[in-house]
């Protein structure tokens, strides 16, 4: 690759390499916080190239691989860039990952207790984390929330923020001193900004934290929550882990113990006000 760029988030590494020098600044504008991977070495290899070489000067197209590649995955046009690194970058903990259990969700953490949140696009998870990030909770992740099944704790995975559409306004007026990236219009989600986690939330992040509450939450709705049973919570969760069927029998007991050891809840809310109350009241009863 013509151009790259290292970073570690939580316990994983990433090189990422490009045929463009613009994404890797980017990268190195957001993620210049960070560290390095662990003694230099990625976990990780992230390519961002052009399927031709023309198409590295003739309307950039920004193709997705790396140590794992999905071959039917569209190209993104080169302005769109950032998007497709944070992209490659999930892929290869989506289908790469080993060590832990991968959940997506998203993970808020106060007085060494994690607070989980996980439910379908759009369903406000990485808004609730935000918000809740600017009200003193230390932000663990917004993609994947990472289950070690043996100490039965989570880990940070403290990325980028990837805000989306109305979310963008929401998460810039509750933290207004926050770094952002750019304003990615029309991409396949929609409006999308990046925003830099907060400095609490880089220097801790090899600090893990016991679970204490998952949360399935649901945006435009009246408010409401109730418990959810235990065998609905694994059967939604089987459905939000990426690597659940690979790690197989260590994958089955991460899962049922965090089942059987927190609450669940599902969440109803039609603003992030009202989610916020909703959440911080469950907290306190815990």
């Amino acid at each position: 690759m013509r151009h790259a760029f290292s970073v570690r988030i939580g316990p994983v590494g990433f090189r990422i390499g490009a045929d463009w020098r613009a994404p890797i600044a980017e990268l190195e504008t957001l993620y210049r916080d960070y560290p390095k991977p662990l003694d230099g070495v990625p976990d990780f290899t992230v390519r961002l190239f052009a399927r031709r070489p023309w198409r590295r000067f003739l309307r950039p197209s920004v193709e997705i691989g790396g140590d794992y590649m999905l071959p039917e995955a569209a190209p993104l046009p080169l302005r769109q860039g950032l998007l497709a690194a944070e992209m490659a970058m999930n892929l290869q903990m989506a289908l790469g990952a080993r060590r832990y259990l991968l959940l997506h969700a998203s993970a808020v953490e106060r007085d060494g207790r994690a607070l989980l949140m996980t439910g379908v696009s759009g369903a406000g998870k990485s808004t609730l984390a935000t918000l809740l990030a600017a009200r003193g909770w230390r932000f663990m992740g917004d993609e994947f929330v990472l289950l070690d099944p043996v100490t039965a704790q989570v880990h940070a995975f403290p990325r980028l923020i990837s805000l989306k559409n109305a979310a963008i306004s929401a998460a810039e007026a509750a933290a207004p001193d926050a770094r952002m990236g750019p304003l990615l219009r029309a991409t396949p989600k929609g409006d999308i900004r990046h925003m830099v986690p907060d400095a609490r939330a880089i220097a801790a992040m090899d600090v893990p934290a016991r679970p204490a509450l998952l949360v399935f939450p649901r945006y435009g709705f009246e408010s409401e929550a109730r418990s959810v049973p235990p065998g609905e919570a694994f059967v939604r969760m089987t459905q939000a882990s990426t690597n659940y069927v690979s790690l197989g029998e260590a994958g089955f007991r991460a899962l049922t113990g965090l089942i059987a050891a927190v609450p669940s809840i599902a969440v109803d809310y039609p603003d992030g006000t009202r989610a916020i109350e909703q959440v911080e009241a469950l907290w306190a009863d815990l």
